[in-house]
This record gives C-alpha cells, sequence and structure tokens, in this order.
C-alpha cells in the first residue's frame, strides 16, 4: 500500500466482509480518505446527514479494519468542509454556511464544447448575477458529464463575491432522508431553516424527489420561499423536466421558469482538450499520442476520461510504469469495464425501493402484507429480476419465499403496467432513478 488511497480501498474491502453492499454504496460514498497521520485517521464527509450516521453506526468498523491492515489502533476523526479546510491550512469559514474547498472545480478547469456551452455560459451568468436572469437554473444530461462541477463553480464564485452568502448543496435522494429523518424526529422547523434561508441553493439529480407527495410538497414551499425572496436556485437532474413523469405538476412548471440546458457527450475535440487538461492539472506530462488514444476510445463521458488519467497516472507513480499504450490500454479496461450496461445489485434496488415506500428493508422482505409493503415487494421483485442476472430461486431466497412467490409477483406487476398507465409510468420512473445512481 504505497498511498492512503490504497488504504481506503483496502479498508473499504475489508467493510464488505462485514457489510452489505447496500450500506456501503448508501453511507459510504461520499466518504472519503484525507491522511493518515499520529494514528488518526482524517476522513472527509461534505453530507451533515451522512457524516452523523456515520459517527454513529460505523467508526467501530472502521477502526477494526485498520486494526486488522496494522495491527494497530487508530482514532476516527470524519471532517466536515470546513474541517477539512482548517486541516488543508485555509482559514476556519463562517460556521453557517457551506463551504465548498473543492479547488479543482471552477469555471477556469470547466473544458467547454459544444456538448456543454449553453450550461457554461448560463451557470457563469447566475454566478456573477444570482437571481436575476436565470432564476432556476435547471442543468440536465447523463451522469458524468459535469453537472456537479458546473454547481461547484457556481458556488466558487458566489462565495469569492459574497464569503457572507450561506450556499446550501444537497442531493436529491439525500434531500429526501434528511427531511424524512428530521421530520420523524420532530425538528422539521430546523430542516426548514436550513433550506430556506440559503441565498443559494444547489439540489444534485433533483429527478429523486418525483413521486414523494410529502418530500414535493416541502420542496415546492422552498422553492416557493427562496424564489419569491430573490435568491438563487440551481438544479442539476439525468433528464429534462418534461419526462419527469411522476413529478407534481406545480415543480415541473416551476422548474421550466428559467432557463433548461442540457449537456451532451462531448465529441473528440473536447475530449482531447479534457484529457490534457486532466493532465496539467495533475502535473502529468503526457504525450500527445497517448492523448489522442485515450480521447478516441474513452467517449462515454467526463468522468471515465479523467478517471482514465488518474489511472494511468497511479500506474507511473504507484507502480512504476511507463506511460506508453499497454498501460492506457489497462487503465482504459479497468475505467470501461461494465461500463457500456450499468447492472445495480438486487441490494441496491431493494434499498431505492424500500426508500421510495418509506419502509424498512425487513418490512418489505419480511410477512407483511399491508398494501403498501405487499406493493414495494412486488415491484421489487419486478425490478430485481428485470435489471439483474438473478434467478427466480434466488430471488426467493434474497426475500426469504419460494420462486413461485416470484412469479406471482412479477406477473401482478406486468398485468398491472398494462392495465394501469400511472402504475406503468412509476415503475419506468424507479428503474430510471435506479439507473442514474451509479
Amino acid at each position: 500500500m504505497n498511498s492512503v488511497t490504497d488504504i481506503w480501498e483496502n479498508v473499504l474491502r475489508q467493510l464488505r466482509g462485514t457489510l452489505s453492499e447496500t450500506t456501503i454504496s448508501t453511507w459510504f460514498d461520499e466518504l472519503k480518505i484525507v491522511d493518515i497521520r499520529g494514528g488518526v485517521c482524517y476522513l472527509h464527509c461534505a453530507s451533515d446527514f451522512k457524516r452523523g450516521y456515520l459517527e454513529s453506526l460505523f467508526l467501530n468498523n472502521i477502526r477494526a479494519a485498520l486494526h486488522d491492515l496494522f495491527s494497530t489502533d487508530f482514532e476516527i476523526k470524519i471532517l466536515d468542509d470546513a474541517g477539512l479546510l482548517e486541516f488543508q491550512g485555509g482559514a476556519a469559514p463562517k460556521k453557517q454556511s457551506e463551504r465548498f474547498t473543492y479547488a479543482e472545480f471552477t469555471f477556469e478547469t470547466f473544458v467547454v464544447g459544444p456538448s456543454n456551452k449553453l450550461a457554461h455560459a448560463a451557470s457563469m451568468a447566475v454566478a456573477e448575477h444570482p437571481a436575476q436572469n436565470y432564476n432556476p437554473l435547471l442543468i440536465y444530461g447523463d451522469s458524468g458529464l459535469g453537472k456537479t462541477h458546473l454547481l461547484y463553480a457556481i458556488a466558487n464564485v458566489i462565495r469569492g463575491n459574497d464569503p457572507a452568502a450561506k450556499i446550501v448543496y444537497i442531493k436529491g435522494d439525500d434531500f429526501i432522508n434528511e427531511f424524512v429523518e428530521l421530520i420523524r424526529a420532530g425538528r422539521g422547523s430546523e430542516f426548514r431553516a436550513k433550506y430556506r434561508e440559503a441565498d443559494l441553493l444547489l439540489v444534485d439529480d433533483v429527478q429523486f424527489v418525483a413521486g414523494k407527495e410529502q418530500v414535493q410538497n416541502e420542496f415546492f414551499h422552498t422553492f416557493n420561499t427562496l424564489y419569491e425572496s430573490g435568491r438563487q436556485i440551481v438544479l442539476t437532474s439525468d433528464r429534462p423536466p418534461s419526462e419527469m413523469t411522476l413529478l407534481d405538476d406545480r415543480l415541473r412548471t416551476r422548474f421550466e421558469w428559467g432557463l433548461l440546458a442540457d449537456v451532451t457527450p462531448p465529441d473528440f475535440e473536447t475530449r482531447l482538450a479534457i484529457v490534457k487538461n486532466k493532465a496539467a492539472l495533475l502535473g502529468m506530462d503526457l504525450p500527445d499520442k497517448i492523448a489522442v488514444m485515450i480521447a478516441q476510445k474513452v467517449t462515454a463521458n467526463v468522468r471515465q476520461l479523467e478517471g482514465t488519467v488518474n489511472k494511468v497516472l497511479a500506474y507511473k507513480e504507484l507502480l512504476d510504469k511507463e506511460t506508453d499504450e499497454a498501460t492506457v490500454n489497462r487503465a482504459m479496461q479497468d475505467i470501461l469495464k461494465g461500463s457500456n450496461e450499468y447492472i445495480p445489485t438486487p441490494e441496491a434496488i431493494l434499498s431505492y425501493v424500500s426508500r421510495y415506500y418509506q419502509l424498512e428493508e425487513s418490512v418489505v422482505k419480511g410477512p407483511q402484507r399491508a398494501r403498501d409493503a405487499v406493493a414495494a415487494r412486488q415491484i421489487a421483485m419486478y425490478l430485481i429480476r428485470t435489471m439483474t442476472n438473478l434467478s427466480q430461486d434466488n430471488i426467493g431466497k434474497l426475500f426469504n419465499r419460494d420462486h413461485s412467490t416470484v412469479i406471482h409477483s412479477i406477473a401482478q406487476v406486468e398485468q398491472k403496467m398494462k392495465k394501469d398507465p400511472t402504475f406503468a409510468e412509476t415503475v419506468k420512473e424507479l428503474k430510471s432513478n435506479i439507473t442514474s445512481r451509479h
């Protein structure tokens, strides 16, 4: 293990032996290692909601995994954005503001091409003159095309122009989780204050709020409060509002009030510029021949392009490999493996359907015959069968049932989809949201 990143990969590998893949993907996706020094493992998680759960539920698991690797005990500290900035030597920000510390996510490091020119120009306009022209701004497109980069770039400019600005960033599914948990805890006023007092609200993957009546109602009132008080809202989604079939009409109308800007996969010239830009940011001398090779073969999205360059650099620094065609082919093979078709795990599907119906997974898998539990169970079985390679027998085992029950559940869903267009759209929306999470 030559770097803290390698150590963290080994920790995650250890954790997968004791925690489910659903737990790992749900709670550890935003947890990154910062450093290990003085017997302390420093981690970073930007989400207050997830950080709280990690600290209350999983610190012992992380300590145990580190002990297995090094045969010594470590203290674990999970930093928020403010703590990370302070750890890295910056000034601590004002407590009431969300701090964006991802310096690489700026307009200067965003490579502009025909596929993202409108989204980039609109983002710059919003950053310089918030709530004046494009409010809300909704940027839509497939995963990995730079939508989140633009959100952070907007935040960085606004923060630079007004250090006291209250900026709130949240992912759509985290908004749902936070809303449910705080309402259950009787802390609804705290939730509303956080979002309705923001000067800039950034919501990534807003499509996840569609189909959840209470969440949509809360988001509707939050949107109105911010809009009417002249504060900026920026949203991203994997599709335009017109294709969010379960979205409340009131929200759809409001999402379309401002500007809709799409981002599409970059052309060759833009891909080549992205590769060269990423290499330069990493201080890497990447031969033109190799840059062209990457740009020609990695065509799906920006994330894969940058991931390939990162992988090439890792091979060079950690494994002392030459930056040649063989190394690049190996890096691309790793990055592109399975990328043509995302296949979610059965656990991921079960987790998302359970959260959609606001039920515990144990209820969906259990014997309960309540209407919501039965509906969630049957839809989960149907989606697992149609979206994965799991057999009916193994699906039955996942739900503690025999394969005949699985067959019946799938048939029930298929029949209802044929008869009930609204139900069919619900299933379609669930499938789309699960796919967009990768």
